[in-house]
This record gives structure tokens, C-alpha cells and sequence, in this order.
């Protein structure tokens, strides 16, 4: 594999001659491949053979031949195929339930859904992601994975930090960066890469942290992290972090937990400070590249509520709200056995349930207003795929098990099966996957066209 010139001869200063070899030689040998099982929607992977990932208990290798993004329980969202040393980041966040979580930088989703799997529906998650396009990518696999309580924004940082100031009590900042971590894995990566991208990247990463810690609350904890080996973009950003906010200290790894394994090597030129922060090396584990440090705001003013101090008020309800709500009322008196917390929020004759701690959504470009219940035309309701990829069978009246129907249900096919009549929910191996609409006879196909395989 051929590496950019320019790396290679930093990459030489940063280790001793036997070291370097060994990092080269890793560019030479074949990547390991990885998936997170979905708390959230727990499942069998037996039709896999995998290893655990020794820094993620929900975290295996699989064989590259297996292909496991083909099968039906990948579409349902039993799991996340992921990098597996990127599954090191999420857990340092040490988010609870019930508290209000930040991924700033969140697309694809890997980071969001790890966050969410342990939040387990309670709580507020905020994912944003800046470019649009990779913001609908990011709704696309919170929907798939069944998250209840996530918020997608597609925002600028800068905007965010003026109307959640002081507000989350753990924010995830995977900033973009050069990319270094990655050469193995994309041949874009090594393409695109140049000495004056990486300083690029580390303008812009300085201006992400600012916006994030302006959010962080009182007591909250912070995790920056990267997929590159620069200290430009991983050591000299910890030390401007901690230089230039007082507030903040960073923690040792191994109070923060989730990295004693991956932890393999300090940079050799770190302050003491920086020798708390942790690499993830190719040629020490089976992963790629990563960089990671933990850091808790010692501040003990109390947070505001929002970017003016305002709290949510009740707005009165048009008549048009009123009956989209109603319609999904009576729909989920049918249908629906499960209790959630939050608000509705309508938008046109789409009706939301946002987290109960979301502020009000005015003025923020929104992805995703929290979970999707479905929609109401002419006093129908239509219950939105969202929710189907959010419930278990045992939360709803009618269900039907596809078994080795799987492949006809995402191919758009009818389910000829002697069925009750109505909505039903669609599951493989218990698992959600959409929505059916039962005659009596057959199951009449509601798997979204866009998703059709």
C-alpha cells in the first residue's frame, strides 16, 4: 500500500525504528471487520460466527465472506456494522439514563446508536450532523436501529452552541479530521490526504470544541476524539482545550473505563496532562487508528435552560393539529400497547413524540423531531416505518413472524398467509422490520419502497 510521502516521514519521528516497521508492515495485512449488536432490539446472531471486541460488550469481529449487511436482521436493526476500534469512543461518554446527551458530529450514526443502545429509550439524545446529505444518512440509521429518543439536527455548531448553552450533561465531539486512522480502510483517505489539510482540520476542530463547551454543562463531561495519529489534530488540541478553559480538566482512561484493552502507546513528546489521553495503533489490535481524551467541566454555576433562559409553553392547538393527534390516538388504542414519555410535536399531518427534555424545536433545522408516530390524511391514520423499527411484538396487538418470508417482505412482495385484518407488525426472529396491513387472506406489503431491496 502506498502511504503519502509527508506521513511517513512524520510517522518516523513519532517512533523508534522498530516500531515504524511494524506500523508499516500493518498496512499490509488485512483489516478486521466488526458489528455492534443492537440492545434495543436484541436478537440471535447465530447465523454468524463471531469473536468478541475486547473493548465493547456489544461488540464482535465477523469474517469479511460472511456479508452479514445482506441478511434481514441487518435491515431490522439488530446490528450496526462498525470499525471495531471506533467502538472504543462511545462507552468514555459514560452516558446515563434519563440524562441529555450531545453526539455534535454524529453521521453516520455509529457513535449515536452506540450512545443510544446504553441510554436504552430514557433521556435526550441530540445527533447533529452539518452537511445535509450525511444528516439524512444519520436519521436513516437512528430510524433503522429503533432509537425513541433521538433528535436529529442538521446545524452548524455555532448555532447550537447559542441555543443550547449550558444545556447537555455529556456531549461527543468525533471531530473530522485528516483521516489518518483510516488509511488501511479508505483509499480516499490517503488520496485527499496533505500537511495542509491536517492544519485545516485542526482550525476546525478548535472552532467545534469552542461551540461544545459553551453546551457542556456544570459537572458534564466531554469526549474528543479522532480516527488520525497528528498531534497537530489529537495532542496540540488537548493541550489548547486545556490552556484555553480553565474549567475543563481532563481524566484518566482508566477512571473513565471502556479503553484498558485498546490503550497500547502515549506519544512520546505529550505534557503530563496529554499522557492521559489514549491511541488506538493498527499494529497493537486488531482496529484501526483512533485518538481519544476525556474531559469534565469542574464549573459548579447552574446551567439555564436554553439559549434565553425561556421555558417550553403551551401552545393552543389549531383544529388541524387537534385532529391528526386524535387520529393517532384512536390508531394506537387499536393497535398499540406501550407507554412513552415526551410531547407530540405536528408537522403538517405528521405527528412526533420529542423527548420530554428537548427544547422547542422553533428556529433549529430538524432531520428527525424525536420518534415518528405517522401520519394522517383525511382522517386516517398511517403509522409511520419509524415506529414499526421502535416497537417489539409485545407492544403491539398484531404481529406476524416472517421467518423465511424475509427476503419476499423486503423485496416489496404480498405475504400470503391466513391473517388477521389490520396493521400488523413484521418481525424476523422476533425483531422488528415494518409495517403489513392484514385482509384475512394476506398480508399487504407497507416496507417503505425507498428500502426495497
Amino acid at each position: 500500500m502506498e502511504l503519502p510521502e509527508k506521513f511517513c516521514e512524520r510517522m518516523r519521528q513519532l517512533m523508534n525504528q522498530e516500531e515504524y516497521a511494524q506500523f508499516i508492515s500493518s498496512y499490509e495485512e488485512p483489516r478486521s471487520y466488526g458489528l455492534r449488536s443492537n440492545p434495543l432490539k436484541p436478537a440471535s446472531l447465530k447465523h454468524l460466527q463471531l469473536e468478541p471486541v475486547a473493548w465493547c460488550n456489544t461488540g464482535y469481529y465477523y469474517r469479511q465472506e460472511q456479508r452479514p449487511g445482506i441478511h434481514p436482521l441487518h435491515e431490522a436493526g439488530a446490528y450496526y456494522i462498525q470499525e471495531p476500534s471506533a467502538m472504543a469512543i462511545a462507552p468514555l461518554l459514560d452516558v446515563k439514563r434519563g440524562e441529555k446527551v450531545l453526539d455534535l458530529c454524529a453521521a453516520p450514526g455509529g457513535k449515536t446508536t452506540q450512545l443510544a443502545g446504553e441510554m436504552k429509550g430514557e433521556g435526550l439524545l441530540v445527533a447533529n450532523e452539518y452537511v445535509s446529505s450525511r444528516a439524512k444518512v444519520l436519521s436513516q440509521n437512528v430510524e433503522r436501529m429503533g432509537v425513541r429518543n433521538c433528535v436529529v439536527l442538521n446545524e452548524t455548531p455555532q448555532h447550537l452552541a447559542q441555543v443550547f448553552e449550558g444545556f447537555f450533561d455529556k456531549i461527543l465531539v468525533d471531530a473530522p479530521c485528516s483521516g489518518e486512522g483510516m488509511f488501511r480502510k479508505e483509499e480516499i483517505a490517503r488520496q485527499q490526504w496533505s500537511l495542509d489539510n491536517v492544519t485545516i482540520c485542526e482550525e476546525r476542530q478548535k472552532e467545534i470544541l469552542a461551540c461544545a463547551v459553551r453546551m457542556l454543562a456544570p459537572g458534564g463531561r466531554l469526549v474528543y476524539s479522532t480516527c488520525t495519529f497528528s498531534p497537530q489534530e489529537d495532542e496540540y488540541i488537548v493541550e489548547w482545550l486545556l490552556e484555553t478553559y480553565s474549567d475543563l480538566t481532563i481524566l484518566p482512561m482508566n477512571k473513565v473505563g471502556g479503553m484498558e484493552d485498546a490503550r497500547v502507546q502515549w506519544s512520546r513528546h505529550e505534557t503530563q496532562d496529554v499522557k492521559r489521553a489514549a491511541r488506538l495503533w493498527p499494529h497493537k489490535l486488531r482496529g484501526e487508528g483512533h485518538f481519544a481524551a476525556v474531559f469534565e467541566n469542574t464549573r459548579t454555576k447552574e446551567p439555564v435552560t436554553n439559549s434565553n433562559g425561556k421555558k417550553s409553553k403551551a401552545k393552543k392547538k389549531s383544529p388541524a393539529v387537534l385532529q391528526v393527534i386524535t387520529a393517532y390516538e384512536e390508531f394506537a388504542k387499536e393497535y398499540l400497547d406501550f407507554t412513552i414519555e415526551g410531547r407530540y410535536e405536528v408537522f403538517g399531518n405528521r405527528i412526533y413524540l420529542v423527548p420530554e427534555q428537548m427544547i422547542p424545536l422553533d428556529g433549529l433545522k430538524v432531520q428527525r423531531a424525536g420518534l415518528e408516530f405517522g401520519e394522517e390524511t383525511k382522517g386516517r391514520f398511517t403509522p409511520a416505518h419509524a415506529l414499526a423499527m421502535a416497537l417489539t411484538d409485545k407492544e403491539v396487538t398484531n404481529s406476524c413472524e416472517l421467518g423465511d418470508k424475509a427476503a419476499d417482505y423486503l423485496h416489496g412482495e404480498v405475504i400470503h398467509t391466513s391473517t388477521s385484518k389490520g396493521w400488523m407488525l413484521m418481525t424476523v426472529d422476533g425483531v422488528s422490520i415494518g409495517w403489513g396491513k392484514g385482509t384475512g387472506t394476506q398480508i399487504k406489503n407497507h416496507y417503505p419502497k425507498g428500502l426495497r431491496k
